[in-house]
Protein backbone atom coordinates (compact mmCIF):
# COMPACT_ATOMS: atom_id res chain seq x y z
CA UNK A 1 0.00 0.00 0.00
CA UNK A 2 2.73 2.14 0.74
CA UNK A 3 4.76 1.48 -2.41
CA UNK A 4 1.25 2.44 -4.13
CA UNK A 5 0.68 5.39 -2.57
CA UNK A 6 4.68 6.78 -3.12
CA UNK A 7 4.36 6.03 -6.67
CA UNK A 8 1.04 7.91 -7.21
CA UNK A 9 1.18 10.68 -9.16
CA UNK A 10 -2.48 12.31 -7.72
CA UNK A 11 -0.74 11.85 -3.72
CA UNK A 12 2.69 13.95 -5.10
CA UNK A 13 0.89 16.39 -6.58
CA UNK A 14 -1.51 17.19 -3.56
CA UNK A 15 1.60 16.97 -0.86
CA UNK A 16 3.77 19.25 -3.43
CA UNK A 17 0.38 21.93 -3.36
CA UNK A 18 0.03 21.82 0.82
CA UNK A 19 3.97 21.99 1.30
CA UNK A 20 3.49 25.38 -1.43
CA UNK A 21 0.74 26.56 0.84
CA UNK A 22 2.51 26.17 3.92
CA UNK A 23 5.23 27.92 2.98
CA UNK A 24 3.36 31.06 1.65
CA UNK A 25 1.24 31.56 4.59
CA UNK A 26 4.85 31.03 6.79
CA UNK A 27 6.04 33.55 4.44
CA UNK A 28 2.96 36.01 5.40
CA UNK A 29 3.24 34.94 8.67
CA UNK A 30 7.23 36.05 9.07
CA UNK A 31 6.39 39.57 7.20
CA UNK A 32 3.64 40.15 9.20
CA UNK A 33 5.45 39.21 12.92
CA UNK A 34 8.85 41.21 11.35
CA UNK A 35 6.91 44.30 10.42
CA UNK A 36 4.89 44.37 13.74
CA UNK A 37 8.09 44.29 15.58
CA UNK A 38 10.03 47.11 13.62
CA UNK A 39 6.96 49.74 13.85
CA UNK A 40 6.99 48.63 17.61
CA UNK A 41 10.64 49.18 18.27
CA UNK A 42 9.75 52.93 16.64
CA UNK A 43 6.42 53.85 18.70
CA UNK A 44 4.84 53.24 15.63
CA UNK A 45 1.20 52.04 16.92
CA UNK A 46 -0.84 49.81 14.45
CA UNK A 47 -3.92 48.66 14.00
CA UNK A 48 -7.51 49.52 13.19
CA UNK A 49 -8.84 51.97 15.98
CA UNK A 50 -7.55 55.94 14.25
CA UNK A 51 -10.79 55.06 11.97
CA UNK A 52 -13.03 56.22 14.71
CA UNK A 53 -11.63 59.32 15.31
CA UNK A 54 -12.37 62.94 14.14
CA UNK A 55 -10.75 63.49 10.74
CA UNK A 56 -10.59 66.94 11.16
CA UNK A 57 -9.25 67.85 7.66
CA UNK A 58 -11.40 69.45 4.96
CA UNK A 59 -11.99 67.63 1.67
CA UNK A 60 -12.23 70.34 -1.18
CA UNK A 61 -15.37 68.37 -2.88
CA UNK A 62 -17.02 65.43 -2.64
CA UNK A 63 -20.35 63.49 -4.36
CA UNK A 64 -21.46 62.47 -0.43
CA UNK A 65 -21.47 65.00 2.49
CA UNK A 66 -18.84 65.62 4.62
CA UNK A 67 -17.41 67.74 7.07
CA UNK A 68 -13.84 67.95 9.03
CA UNK A 69 -15.51 66.30 12.42
CA UNK A 70 -16.62 63.16 10.72
CA UNK A 71 -14.41 60.29 11.44
CA UNK A 72 -11.33 59.03 9.14
CA UNK A 73 -13.74 56.31 7.91
CA UNK A 74 -15.72 58.68 7.00
CA UNK A 75 -13.36 60.33 4.75
CA UNK A 76 -12.13 57.12 3.24
CA UNK A 77 -15.97 56.63 2.45
CA UNK A 78 -15.86 60.10 0.71
CA UNK A 79 -12.70 59.01 -1.12
CA UNK A 80 -13.87 56.05 -2.79
CA UNK A 81 -17.41 57.89 -3.86
CA UNK A 82 -15.45 60.41 -5.62
CA UNK A 83 -13.00 57.67 -7.45
CA UNK A 84 -16.49 55.65 -8.28
CA UNK A 85 -17.88 58.54 -9.67
CA UNK A 86 -15.14 59.84 -11.98
CA UNK A 87 -14.60 56.16 -12.86
CA UNK A 88 -18.13 55.64 -13.99
CA UNK A 89 -18.22 58.81 -16.00
CA UNK A 90 -14.68 58.44 -17.52
CA UNK A 91 -16.33 54.88 -18.67
CA UNK A 92 -19.48 55.95 -20.25
CA UNK A 93 -18.32 59.18 -21.97
CA UNK A 94 -15.16 57.40 -23.32
CA UNK A 95 -17.62 54.46 -24.35
CA UNK A 96 -19.57 56.59 -26.46
CA UNK A 97 -16.48 58.74 -27.54
CA UNK A 98 -14.71 55.42 -28.50
CA UNK A 99 -17.39 54.39 -30.86
CA UNK A 100 -17.91 58.03 -32.37
CA UNK A 101 -14.11 57.92 -32.79
CA UNK A 102 -14.43 54.62 -34.56
CA UNK A 103 -16.77 55.40 -36.45
CA UNK A 104 -15.25 58.01 -38.35
CA UNK A 105 -12.41 55.84 -38.76
CA UNK A 106 -14.69 53.52 -40.80
CA UNK A 107 -16.06 56.54 -42.54
CA UNK A 108 -14.21 56.27 -45.88
CA UNK A 109 -14.24 59.92 -45.58
CA UNK A 110 -10.75 61.19 -45.89
CA UNK A 111 -11.09 64.09 -43.73
CA UNK A 112 -12.74 62.29 -40.46
CA UNK A 113 -10.44 59.48 -41.08
CA UNK A 114 -7.07 61.24 -41.15
CA UNK A 115 -8.35 63.05 -37.73
CA UNK A 116 -9.37 60.22 -36.20
CA UNK A 117 -6.30 58.61 -36.99
CA UNK A 118 -4.33 61.54 -35.71
CA UNK A 119 -6.53 62.17 -32.65
CA UNK A 120 -4.89 58.40 -31.73
CA UNK A 121 -1.81 58.84 -32.26
CA UNK A 122 -1.42 62.21 -30.27
CA UNK A 123 -3.78 61.06 -27.46
CA UNK A 124 -2.29 57.58 -27.32
CA UNK A 125 1.61 58.57 -27.03
CA UNK A 126 1.60 61.03 -24.30
CA UNK A 127 1.46 60.07 -20.88
CA UNK A 128 -1.41 60.88 -18.94
CA UNK A 129 -0.20 62.63 -16.49
CA UNK A 130 1.28 65.28 -18.34
CA UNK A 131 -2.48 65.97 -20.32
CA UNK A 132 -3.85 66.21 -17.17
CA UNK A 133 -1.63 68.76 -16.20
CA UNK A 134 -1.77 70.60 -19.26
CA UNK A 135 -5.60 70.53 -18.78
CA UNK A 136 -5.53 72.06 -15.70
CA UNK A 137 -3.04 74.28 -16.55
CA UNK A 138 -5.64 75.74 -18.99
CA UNK A 139 -9.02 75.25 -16.30
CA UNK A 140 -6.86 77.55 -14.23
CA UNK A 141 -5.00 80.41 -16.28
CA UNK A 142 -7.33 80.50 -19.85
CA UNK A 143 -10.51 81.19 -18.14
CA UNK A 144 -11.16 85.07 -16.96
CA UNK A 145 -11.69 86.06 -13.43
CA UNK A 146 -15.33 85.28 -11.67
CA UNK A 147 -16.28 88.93 -12.61
CA UNK A 148 -15.43 88.48 -15.75
CA UNK A 149 -17.11 84.89 -16.51
CA UNK A 150 -17.81 83.67 -20.07
CA UNK A 151 -21.42 83.05 -20.28
CA UNK A 152 -22.07 80.50 -23.44
CA UNK A 153 -25.61 79.68 -22.69
CA UNK A 154 -27.82 81.45 -20.26
CA UNK A 155 -27.16 80.29 -16.46
CA UNK A 156 -23.49 78.47 -17.34
CA UNK A 157 -20.30 80.99 -16.01
CA UNK A 158 -17.00 79.92 -16.88
CA UNK A 159 -14.38 80.99 -14.87
CA UNK A 160 -10.80 80.03 -13.43
CA UNK A 161 -12.42 78.82 -10.12
CA UNK A 162 -14.49 76.44 -12.33
CA UNK A 163 -18.27 75.84 -14.34
CA UNK A 164 -20.85 76.99 -12.52
CA UNK A 165 -24.69 75.78 -14.01
CA UNK A 166 -28.03 75.52 -12.78
CA UNK A 167 -29.19 72.67 -9.99
CA UNK A 168 -32.11 71.15 -9.19
CA UNK A 169 -33.84 72.07 -6.36
CA UNK A 170 -36.11 69.96 -4.88
CA UNK A 171 -38.91 71.10 -2.50
CA UNK A 172 -41.22 68.73 -0.41
CA UNK A 173 -43.34 67.01 -2.90
CA UNK A 174 -40.35 66.71 -5.59
CA UNK A 175 -39.99 63.14 -5.22
CA UNK A 176 -43.32 62.58 -5.40
CA UNK A 177 -43.40 64.31 -8.54
CA UNK A 178 -40.64 62.55 -10.22
CA UNK A 179 -42.14 58.54 -9.05
CA UNK A 180 -45.43 59.48 -10.43
CA UNK A 181 -43.52 61.60 -14.36
CA UNK A 182 -41.56 58.24 -14.09
CA UNK A 183 -44.71 56.00 -13.74
CA UNK A 184 -46.87 57.85 -16.26
CA UNK A 185 -43.12 57.49 -18.86
CA UNK A 186 -43.77 54.01 -18.44
CA UNK A 187 -47.38 53.66 -19.12
CA UNK A 188 -46.69 55.99 -22.31
CA UNK A 189 -43.63 52.94 -23.20
CA UNK A 190 -46.25 50.50 -22.58
CA UNK A 191 -49.03 51.96 -24.30
CA UNK A 192 -46.65 52.50 -27.38
CA UNK A 193 -45.79 48.85 -27.71
CA UNK A 194 -49.38 47.69 -27.33
CA UNK A 195 -50.84 45.88 -30.41
CA UNK A 196 -53.43 48.24 -30.60
CA UNK A 197 -51.68 51.17 -31.42
CA UNK A 198 -49.29 49.28 -33.27
CA UNK A 199 -52.42 47.88 -35.54
CA UNK A 200 -53.56 51.60 -36.44
CA UNK A 201 -52.35 53.06 -39.34
CA UNK A 202 -50.10 55.55 -37.84
CA UNK A 203 -46.42 55.85 -38.88
CA UNK A 204 -44.13 55.01 -35.93
CA UNK A 205 -42.10 57.99 -36.06
CA UNK A 206 -45.67 60.27 -35.75
CA UNK A 207 -46.97 57.33 -32.56
CA UNK A 208 -43.07 58.18 -30.89
CA UNK A 209 -43.93 61.89 -31.25
CA UNK A 210 -47.50 62.17 -29.70
CA UNK A 211 -46.31 59.73 -26.94
CA UNK A 212 -43.73 62.06 -26.06
CA UNK A 213 -45.31 65.21 -26.28
CA UNK A 214 -48.86 63.70 -24.26
CA UNK A 215 -46.28 62.97 -21.67
CA UNK A 216 -44.34 66.18 -21.39
CA UNK A 217 -48.05 67.97 -21.21
CA UNK A 218 -48.89 65.61 -18.32
CA UNK A 219 -45.66 66.17 -16.59
CA UNK A 220 -46.20 69.99 -17.16
CA UNK A 221 -49.61 69.76 -16.08
CA UNK A 222 -48.54 67.97 -12.82
CA UNK A 223 -46.11 70.70 -11.81
CA UNK A 224 -48.35 73.00 -12.24
CA UNK A 225 -50.67 71.62 -9.93
CA UNK A 226 -48.48 70.15 -7.27
CA UNK A 227 -47.12 74.02 -7.36
CA UNK A 228 -43.88 74.22 -8.34
CA UNK A 229 -42.46 70.73 -6.78
CA UNK A 230 -38.88 71.51 -8.77
CA UNK A 231 -37.43 74.07 -9.94
CA UNK A 232 -33.84 75.88 -11.03
CA UNK A 233 -31.38 77.34 -8.69
CA UNK A 234 -29.40 79.73 -11.11
CA UNK A 235 -25.60 80.59 -9.64
CA UNK A 236 -25.31 84.24 -9.03
CA UNK A 237 -22.26 86.55 -8.71
CA UNK A 238 -21.72 87.42 -5.35
CA UNK A 239 -18.87 89.47 -4.26
CA UNK A 240 -15.62 87.71 -5.64
CA UNK A 241 -17.15 84.56 -6.76
CA UNK A 242 -20.83 82.86 -7.88
CA UNK A 243 -23.31 81.21 -5.41
CA UNK A 244 -25.85 78.73 -5.99
CA UNK A 245 -26.48 75.89 -8.67
CA UNK A 246 -23.68 73.26 -9.21
CA UNK A 247 -20.51 73.46 -9.35
CA UNK A 248 -17.66 72.08 -11.51
CA UNK A 249 -14.28 72.67 -10.01
CA UNK A 250 -11.27 73.14 -12.81
CA UNK A 251 -9.14 70.15 -10.80
CA UNK A 252 -12.40 67.56 -11.94
CA UNK A 253 -13.22 69.35 -15.19
CA UNK A 254 -9.08 69.07 -16.05
CA UNK A 255 -8.95 65.19 -14.77
CA UNK A 256 -12.25 64.27 -16.16
CA UNK A 257 -11.54 65.76 -19.50
CA UNK A 258 -7.49 64.36 -19.49
CA UNK A 259 -9.36 60.65 -18.73
CA UNK A 260 -11.98 60.86 -21.24
CA UNK A 261 -9.83 62.39 -24.32
CA UNK A 262 -6.71 59.32 -22.50
CA UNK A 263 -8.84 56.49 -22.80
CA UNK A 264 -11.03 57.10 -25.98
CA UNK A 265 -8.17 56.95 -28.13
CA UNK A 266 -7.75 52.95 -26.81
CA UNK A 267 -11.71 52.27 -26.64
CA UNK A 268 -11.79 53.62 -30.29
CA UNK A 269 -9.02 51.82 -31.55
CA UNK A 270 -11.14 48.30 -29.44
CA UNK A 271 -14.50 48.92 -31.27
CA UNK A 272 -12.98 49.74 -34.59
CA UNK A 273 -10.89 46.25 -34.49
CA UNK A 274 -13.98 44.53 -33.54
CA UNK A 275 -15.81 45.79 -36.22
CA UNK A 276 -13.46 45.16 -38.76
CA UNK A 277 -13.33 41.54 -37.73
CA UNK A 278 -16.59 40.96 -38.78
CA UNK A 279 -16.69 39.56 -42.73
CA UNK A 280 -17.71 42.11 -45.42
CA UNK A 281 -20.07 39.32 -46.31
CA UNK A 282 -22.77 40.52 -43.73
CA UNK A 283 -22.48 44.41 -45.20
CA UNK A 284 -23.60 43.06 -48.42
CA UNK A 285 -25.85 40.42 -46.90
CA UNK A 286 -27.45 43.47 -45.13
CA UNK A 287 -27.36 46.35 -48.41
CA UNK A 288 -28.92 43.00 -50.08
CA UNK A 289 -32.13 43.28 -48.20
CA UNK A 290 -31.75 46.65 -48.80
CA UNK A 291 -30.89 47.84 -45.10
CA UNK A 292 -29.20 51.49 -44.82
CA UNK A 293 -25.85 51.42 -43.58
CA UNK A 294 -26.81 53.09 -40.69
CA UNK A 295 -29.15 49.94 -40.09
CA UNK A 296 -26.51 47.30 -41.52
CA UNK A 297 -24.10 48.72 -38.61
CA UNK A 298 -26.44 48.94 -35.42
CA UNK A 299 -28.36 46.17 -36.19
CA UNK A 300 -26.11 43.75 -37.98
CA UNK A 301 -22.29 44.50 -37.19
CA UNK A 302 -21.62 46.28 -33.72
CA UNK A 303 -24.36 43.31 -32.04
CA UNK A 304 -21.59 41.02 -33.86
CA UNK A 305 -18.56 42.86 -32.67
CA UNK A 306 -19.69 43.02 -29.27
CA UNK A 307 -17.88 39.68 -29.13
CA UNK A 308 -14.61 40.33 -30.13
CA UNK A 309 -15.27 43.89 -28.34
CA UNK A 310 -16.18 42.57 -24.52
CA UNK A 311 -12.80 41.34 -23.38
CA UNK A 312 -9.91 43.83 -24.49
CA UNK A 313 -12.48 46.34 -23.24
CA UNK A 314 -12.92 45.11 -20.32
CA UNK A 315 -9.73 45.64 -19.61
CA UNK A 316 -9.54 49.10 -20.94
CA UNK A 317 -12.11 49.57 -17.92
CA UNK A 318 -9.63 47.96 -15.64
CA UNK A 319 -7.43 50.40 -16.48
CA UNK A 320 -9.82 53.61 -16.15
CA UNK A 321 -10.20 52.78 -13.02
CA UNK A 322 -6.42 52.29 -11.85
CA UNK A 323 -5.65 55.52 -13.78
CA UNK A 324 -7.79 57.61 -11.44
CA UNK A 325 -4.95 57.52 -9.00
CA UNK A 326 -3.15 60.09 -11.16
CA UNK A 327 -5.67 62.42 -10.78
CA UNK A 328 -3.67 63.36 -7.46
CA UNK A 329 -1.72 65.38 -9.49
CA UNK A 330 -4.15 68.28 -9.80
CA UNK A 331 -5.38 67.66 -6.53
CA UNK A 332 -8.53 66.53 -6.93
CA UNK A 333 -9.18 64.48 -4.09
CA UNK A 334 -9.80 60.38 -4.75
CA UNK A 335 -8.98 58.33 -2.78
CA UNK A 336 -5.24 58.61 -3.28
CA UNK A 337 -5.25 61.65 -2.37
CA UNK A 338 -7.38 60.98 0.77
CA UNK A 339 -5.07 58.04 1.47
CA UNK A 340 -2.06 60.23 1.54
CA UNK A 341 -3.58 62.68 3.84
CA UNK A 342 -4.46 60.21 6.40
CA UNK A 343 -0.94 59.13 6.29
CA UNK A 344 0.21 62.45 6.90
CA UNK A 345 -2.39 62.88 10.08
CA UNK A 346 -2.32 59.94 11.98
CA UNK A 347 1.55 57.80 10.93
CA UNK A 348 -0.67 55.13 10.36
CA UNK A 349 0.82 54.21 6.61
CA UNK A 350 0.59 50.63 6.11
CA UNK A 351 -3.38 50.33 7.22
CA UNK A 352 -3.86 52.93 4.97
CA UNK A 353 -2.34 51.81 1.92
CA UNK A 354 -4.01 48.32 2.85
CA UNK A 355 -7.13 49.82 2.63
CA UNK A 356 -6.34 51.25 -0.57
CA UNK A 357 -5.14 48.46 -2.16
CA UNK A 358 -8.15 46.16 -0.93
CA UNK A 359 -10.65 49.20 -2.42
CA UNK A 360 -9.36 49.08 -5.74
CA UNK A 361 -9.47 45.28 -5.80
CA UNK A 362 -12.52 45.39 -4.91
CA UNK A 363 -13.93 47.57 -7.95
CA UNK A 364 -11.79 45.84 -10.27
CA UNK A 365 -13.03 42.84 -9.35
CA UNK A 366 -16.40 43.52 -9.56
CA UNK A 367 -15.97 45.70 -12.74
CA UNK A 368 -14.24 41.98 -14.01
CA UNK A 369 -17.35 40.43 -12.84
CA UNK A 370 -20.18 42.48 -14.51
CA UNK A 371 -18.40 42.29 -18.06
CA UNK A 372 -17.53 38.55 -17.65
CA UNK A 373 -21.25 38.53 -17.35
CA UNK A 374 -22.39 40.52 -20.18
CA UNK A 375 -19.79 38.75 -22.13
CA UNK A 376 -20.87 35.63 -21.44
CA UNK A 377 -24.51 36.43 -22.07
CA UNK A 378 -23.43 37.88 -25.88
CA UNK A 379 -21.10 34.53 -26.32
CA UNK A 380 -22.27 32.30 -28.99
CA UNK A 381 -22.87 29.16 -27.36
CA UNK A 382 -22.76 25.50 -29.20
CA UNK A 383 -25.44 23.16 -29.40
Amino acid sequence: MLRTLWYSDRLRSLVAQVALLGGLVGLLFWLGNNTASNLAERGIRTGLDFLSRPARFPISESVIRYDPSDSFLWAFAVGIGNTLWLSFLTIVLATLGGLLLALARLSGHPLLTRLGRSYVTLFRNIPLIVQLLFFYGIATSVFPAPRDALNPVPGVFLSLRGVYAPALEIAPGGGLFLVLCGLSLVGVALALRSRHLRGRHMPRALRLVLGVAGWAGFCVALWAAMERPIGLDLPELTGLNFRGGTYLSPEFAAVLIGLVLYTSAFTGEIIRGGIEAIARGQWEAGRALGLSERHIMFRIILPQALRVIVPPMTSQYLSTVKNTTLAVAVGYPELGLIVNTVTNQTGQALESILIMLAVFLTISLSVSALMNLYNARIALVER
